[in-house]
């Protein structure tokens, strides 16, 4: 498996992602012409000389290196936000002073807000069901914050989270079916639609700034405010190992959360190491997706932009700031002897357990929501 930035060869396989992922993958949308040009986004975003982070859009694939097959998709938004608003709901809580002191009780309330504008965002992280196999997920989620560590002025100091919110198989949002009752009666998939077609003028057509009060939504509605679709669950347990927290930010449309974390403080940003390739004699077998209690898996990349090349291996051996690696294996990264290269372990020790735990489940879909 190699992860490198999109490139305009992929628009079919991105597509076919856009099908497969359905409805509510809604940063990528089944439309050819809008994904073309996510794509030449990516490759100029990819091509920039940055020193501070502005509209790049970072797109990624996975790519089996046997076969040449694209496994899945990983993203980053280098400053959300800056071109079309970035919209959420505040959660707060509201305490009412009554007469006597047994009278007072909390009420909370969501509150339509701008707050994360300019922050980094990952998105789009998908991995497509019959290609799903071991470190396939830890690599398209963790290989984001690799890169991150290797062009840190690229990027925000602040990096976000949107992560999708319940909804059932039939694509039906609880929350989204009590507020279009209050807003805009509208199925889920058809305000979904109007959100990331960029409708002109959505928010304030159709989501009020006065505060809506929980206390008279259904309790279907009301308990879902802030949790994420089952296939999401790994995807924001692995981003909590990672430092992300949920601050009370929430999803317009489907009351998903959003998680954040200072970009330095990532766990992954933190462990990311520096070294300079020596080739190893022998050893030319490529090893993937090794599993087994002596297997010590790591990212290794090297420290390009525009030719970015990552991969899972356990054929890493670190002696001081040197990284050992088979030849052939440097050579598919696009290294030579003396190149620099990125190291991040996907385990640690027991003394780095906060980056060395895992998802029980395999991480398969994360969603990165509205950008209005």
């Amino acid at each position: 498996m190699i992860i490198r930035p999109i490139t305009s060869r992929d628009l079919d396989p991105l597509y076919a992602i856009a099908v497969e992922s359905g409805p509510g993958f809604t940063s990528l949308l089944p439309d050819r012409d809008a994904l073309a040009r996510k794509i030449d986004h990516s490759v100029s975003s990819f091509g920039r000389t940055v020193t501070t982070p502005g509209d790049e859009h970072y797109l990624f694939v996975l790519e089996d290196s046997m076969t040449g097959e694209i496994l899945g998709t990983t993203g980053i938004d280098a400053a959300a936000g800056l071109k079309r608003p970035l919209i959420h709901f505040r959660r707060n809580t509201i305490i009412p002073h009554a007469r006597g002191p047994r009278m007072k009780h909390a009420d909370e309330s969501l509150t339509r807000c701008q707050h994360y504008t300019g922050c980094t965002e990952i998105c789009s992280l998908y991995l497509r069901p019959g290609f799903r196999r071991a470190n396939a997920g830890k690599l398209l989620s963790r290989v984001r914050f690799l890169f991150m560590a290797l062009h840190p002025g690229r990027f925000s100091d602040t990096v976000i989270a949107e992560m999708r919110g319940v909804s059932d198989q039939a694509g039906h949002s609880p929350f989204w079916n009590w507020l279009k009752h209050h807003v805009a009666d509208l199925d889920f998939a058809s305000a979904t639609q109007l959100a990331c077609s960029a409708h002109a003028g959505f928010v304030e057509e159709f989501i009020p700034a006065t505060p809506f009060y929980t206390q008279h939504m259904n309790p279907e509605a009301r308990a879902v405010i802030g949790q994420v679709h089952e296939d999401t669950r790994p995807a924001r347990h692995m981003l909590e190992r990672e430092g992300f927290r949920h601050r009370g930010f929430v999803d317009l449309l489907d009351g998903g959360p959003t998680l954040e974390c200072p970009k330095a403080e990532i766990a992954s940003v933190r462990n990311t190491h520096m070294g300079k390739i020596e080739l190893q004699a022998g050893g030319e077998k490529l090893r993937e997706n090794i599993e087994g209690p002596d297997a010590m898996p790591a990212i290794l990349a090297n420290a390009g932009c525009s030719g970015f090349r990552a991969t899972v291996t356990d054929q890493v051996h670190r002696s001081g700031d040197c990284l050992m690696v088979p030849a052939r294996l440097a050579e598919n990264l696009g290294l030579d002897a003396g190149s620099l290269a990125s190291y991040l372990p996907l385990a640690g020790s027991r003394q780095q357990a906060d980056i060395g735990q895992q998802a029980s489940q395999p991480l398969a879909h994360e969603e990165i929501r509205y950008a209005f």
